[in-house]
C-alpha cells in the first residue's frame, strides 16, 4: 500500500506531461499566418459539348448517303448471256 502512494504522485506527474505535450505540439502545427492557395480544374466531357454533336451528325449523314447512293445505281441491272450451241463435228 505504501508502495502505490509513493507512486502515485509520478503517475500523476506523468500523466499531466503526456497532455500538455500534446497541447502544445498541437499549437506548434498551427500557423500564425494563414495563406490559402485554391486551385480550380474544369472538366469538360463530349456530351456537353454541342458543337461535337453537330459535327458527328454531319460524319454520320455523309457515311450513310454515301453508303447508300453506291448501292442503287439508276435501278437498272443488265444481265449478260451467252448461248454456245454444239454443232456435229
Amino acid at each position: 500500500m505504501k508502495q502505490s502512494l509513493k507512486t502515485m504522485p509520478f503517475r500523476i506527474y506523468l500523466t499531466l506531461f503526456v497532455f500538455f505535450t500534446g497541447i502544445v505540439s498541437s499549437f506548434a502545427q498551427d500557423a500564425a499566418t494563414t495563406s490559402t492557395s485554391t486551385t480550380h480544374t474544369e472538366t469538360t466531357t463530349m456530351h456537353i459539348e454541342p458543337w461535337m454533336w453537330i459535327v458527328g451528325a454531319a460524319v454520320f449523314l455523309l457515311i450513310l448517303v454515301a453508303l447508300l447512293r453506291g448501292k442503287s445505281k439508276d435501278g437498272v441491272s443488265v444481265t449478260k448471256t451467252t448461248t454456245v450451241e454444239n454443232s456435229d463435228i
